[in-house]
């Protein structure tokens, strides 16, 4: 789909993503949905929004997976 979002996890640990990170790979995932490099004025706000909770999901997404029979939380 989007090959310019840079894979956050192995061979990076989930720990080692950072929150600058994952807001990047959310905003390059937004672009690449709504077909925009930049919101105009008026789709501004759906347009944080929408990086913001991709933002969120990612990171739960992060914290949750397991990594070789561990939980992300566990490993390290």
């Amino acid at each position: 789909m989007c090959r310019s979002i840079k894979t956050l996890r192995p061979p990076a640990l989930p720990e080692e993503a950072t929150e600058e990170e994952i807001r990047a790979a959310a905003l390059q995932y937004v672009r690449k949905v709504s077909g925009f490099r930049a919101p105009a004025a008026h789709n501004q706000e759906a347009f944080e929004r929408a990086v913001e909770a991709v933002a969120r999901a990612t990171a739960e997404l992060l914290d949750d997976l397991e990594v070789r029979g561990r939980t992300a939380r566990q490993a390290g």
